[in-house]
């Protein structure tokens, strides 16, 4: 934001701390009175004709600003990618451990990859992938739903899972 000396406008549609406007004037005169108030003056509509300024205290304003945004960094929610890795030919009991990741992964919040890597021949067999992922879906689809179907990427095929938010 432009402050006090670093405004370039001629005039200025001038409003005080109080949110009372003074009417337009040029910047010396708005800065005067921002001086004689021992405030700054800040363009906050620099588009506006003639630009508005406003008398206020700039570094407690810059304060609450950098508050706001850190009050507001705390309530975002980071989302983490993490993935679980199966064969074409997996055995039962190796499946359900993955499962049992994957399940534990969706219910921390996280989105899950679940891939099917093809090695050698076993590429021709792009069907047994599919089932191993359509398997997969089936038994998270109380805490997940598919966010991408299995798709073909080189020698894997892959699908994400996302957990079911608690507000639907």
């Amino acid at each position: 934001m432009n402050v006090n000396e670093n405004i370039r406008a001629r005039e200025v549609r001038l409003i005080d701390s109080n949110s009372d406007q003074l009417g337009v004037k040029t910047r010396q005169e708005a800065l005067e009175i921002a001086r004689t108030r021992e405030l700054d003056l800040v363009l906050v509509a620099p588009g506006a004709k003639p630009p508005v300024c406003r008398i206020m205290d700039y570094g407690k304003y810059r304060y609450e600003q950098q508050k706001k945004d850190k009050e507001a960094r705390k309530k975002q929610k980071v989302i983490n990618v993490k993935e679980v890795r199966f064969t074409p030919g997996i055995g039962d009991h190796d499946f359900e451990t993955k499962l049992k990741n994957a399940r534990k992964f969706l219910e921390k919040g996280d989105k899950v990859k679940a891939s099917v890597r093809f090695r050698g021949r076993a590429i021709t067999h792009k069907d047994l992938g599919r089932e191993v992922l359509d398997r997969m879906a089936g038994e998270v689809k109380d805490i997940a739903t598919i966010e991408s179907r299995p798709k073909m990427e080189g020698r894997n095929m892959f699908m994400m899972l996302t957990p079911i938010n608690e507000k639907q």
